[in-house]
């Protein structure tokens, strides 16, 4: 899909969220990523293939 150079990195990559963006819906909670990614504001994805990547947000605190 990625016609950039140097070609952003595939879907199966670890570092995939590093792609660039195809298009952008903050409204709607998702952005899709040249490499066919659907990234989604609470940090899951969907990849091309089908499978869904849980959200991975950091842990917080909770104050004592």
């Amino acid at each position: 899909m990625c016609q950039h150079q140097p070609a952003c990195p595939s879907a199966d990559s670890p570092d995939r969220e590093a792609a660039r963006l195809s298009a952008h819906h903050p409204e709607q909670g998702w952005s899709l990523l040249c490499n066919g990614v659907l990234l989604f504001e609470d940090t899951g994805e969907l990849l091309p293939d089908g499978q869904i990547i849980p959200p991975h947000r950091p842990a917080t605190a909770v104050a004592a």
